[in-house]
């Protein structure tokens, strides 16, 4: 399981990166790509759409044109990203930018028909409380898609940053089997998981962390190493990594990106229990 997340720290890297965003989001833009082809399987039409980590706006722009009848509410923590992604829609087709928390969605129950998140997720205090406030705002029959990173991913950086120092310097993911196991816990219906494995090349490790900061990733774990890293560190580092190089002389970093989705189970309160009825679990 993932580690505790300051989330102050990562509301302000993300703040200070929305200018810088866009130029170095090279991998999350065509996840977020591909997560929007995978919408051309499936039979829906949403009315209300919610794209939580909305960042920039790109996807939210994307499903606009997908959805052109549907309203769309665009949420993220960090406002100047929101302010982009209101300037990135045209006039009467903007989103509705909501500045608030995926830990606790400020929408009402069973209120959206497609929930959309695209690399967020990662950045929840808790994960399976995030899904399950997903689930609860969405409609029954409606369809929760989203992305992550598996434990794998930015696995030569940990390795080389291990024989450093003993911090955390490195995001600890979550596993995808215990992704598809919150999606159950949340009562959600024939949820579906997948991952793959890909690969970025870098000069060398600076241009890695250049990356990572630009886009606001960077380290946000209560655990972290505290005050600045010292030009020493950086190149026993840099040392480490060089074993990482390959035949054509670049630096690899590995993603494993991590994907699923499910649909909104019909569901009523009674007391503290949420029930669930069998039909609504039946595949679809």
């Amino acid at each position: 399981m993932a580690e505790a997340i300051d989330k102050r720290r990562a509301r302000r890297a993300f703040e200070r990166a929305a200018h810088s965003y866009d130029a170095a989001a090279v991998l999350q833009h065509e996840v977020g790509r591909r997560m929007l082809e995978r919408l051309d399987y499936v039979r829906l039409r949403p009315r209300r759409i919610l794209d939580i980590g909305c960042g920039t706006g790109v996807a939210s722009a994307a499903l606009l044109k997908r959805y052109p009848g549907a309203e769309l509410l665009a949420l993220d923590f960090a406002l100047p990203m929101l302010a982009r992604a209101r300037r990135r829609g045209r006039w009467l087709r903007r989103p509705r930018c909501i500045c608030g928390d995926l830990d606790s969605l400020p929408l009402a129950d069973a209120s959206v028909d497609l929930v959309f998140s695209n690399a967020a997720i990662q950045w929840s205090a808790d994960p399976a409380a995030a899904l399950a406030e997903m689930h609860r705002v969405l409609r029954p029959g409606g369809l929760l898609m989203f992305s992550s990173f598996g434990p794998d991913t930015l696995h030569e950086l940990r390795a080389a940053w291990a024989e450093v120092d003993g911090y955390t310097h490195v995001h600890r993911f979550v596993d995808m089997h215990d992704y598809g196991d919150m999606l159950v816990g949340a009562g959600m219906a024939d949820p579906v998981m997948d991952a793959e494995r890909i690969r970025l090349t870098y000069t060398d490790v600076r241009a890695l962390m250049r990356d990572l900061k630009a886009i606001g990733a960077g380290n946000a774990a209560s655990d972290r190493p505290t005050g600045l890293t010292g030009r020493a560190r950086l190149a026993a580092l840099a040392r480490a990594y060089e074993r990482y190089r390959d035949a054509d002389g670049r630096l690899p970093a590995t993603y494993e990106v991590v994907y699923g989705h499910a649909w909104g189970a019909e569901q009523r309160r009674r007391g503290d229990a949420v029930l669930i009825s069998p039909e609504s679990l039946r595949r679809r």
